[in-house]
């Protein structure tokens, strides 16, 4: 399908599918959305040295170095796992103004450092954050008790309804430690209750720009 780069309220880029008339981030604003969803109501909750952090729908990156940026001014120590079916072009990754406008021209070699290296193959971006790209369905992730938190990013379910089922959701509560923590922008009233459906805990929390709601989702202490 034909992609094209286009920026978003907020000034900074994103990808658009014209056939879907879908984007890989908000179009009320890419990086404000990020922030919003997985930083603010995801990895915030988390006071504890080290992370385990799987991302579905590593996409342009942007989840991932919001986060590298995150475990340098934290100092905290960050393992992450981004998983991907149809990994993006080098002459879009080129498009991308994250780095700009996030004002993190210090690690610029560290958004390209994130595209560039190698498939399954788990990276030392720094001291305190590595990275795996894996290239996979989502369908197809067998994780069992791995990961505190999960960046749920998939494409929207009036596109793609069949990531966001009953079926993805219980991969995911596998995926999960007791107490993890799934988060995504997606409000929708079937995601919930697919959600509860598995054993998940679901919160409604106030939504980035241009949403009213997104839910969180927690995995319980006691099974």
């Amino acid at each position: 399908m034909k992609r094209e780069i286009i920026v978003t309220a907020d000034g900074s880029s994103t990808i658009h599918i014209p056939e879907w008339n879908e984007q890989y981030h908000s179009k009320y604003g890419a990086i404000q959305e990020a922030n919003h969803v997985f930083i603010k109501n995801g990895l915030s909750l988390f006071s504890t040295d080290v992370i385990s952090i799987l991302e579905i729908g590593f996409g342009t990156g942007l989840n991932s170095f919001i986060t590298f940026l995150e475990s340098e001014k934290r100092d905290i120590t960050i393992d992450y796992v981004g998983v991907e079916a149809y990994p993006i072009l080098t002459k879009e990754i080129e498009q991308l103004n994250y780095v700009s406008v996030l004002k993190a021209n210090n690690f610029n070699t560290v958004f390209a450092k994130m595209h560039e290296q190698k498939w399954e193959i788990k990276n030392k971006i720094s001291t305190k954050f590595s990275l795996t790209k894996r290239k996979q369905f989502f369908n197809k992730i067998t994780d069992e008790n791995c990961y505190n938190l999960i960046y749920f990013d998939a494409f929207g379910a009036r596109v793609q309804p069949e990531l966001w089922t009953e079926a993805i959701f219980k991969i995911m509560y596998k995926a999960l430690k007791k107490g993890g923590v799934l988060v995504t922008y997606s409000a929708k009233g079937s995601v919930r209750r697919a959600m509860q459906s598995v054993g998940f805990v679901v919160e409604r929390l106030a939504g980035p720009p241009g949403k009213r709601e997104m839910l969180r989702a927690t995995k319980k202490q006691f099974i």
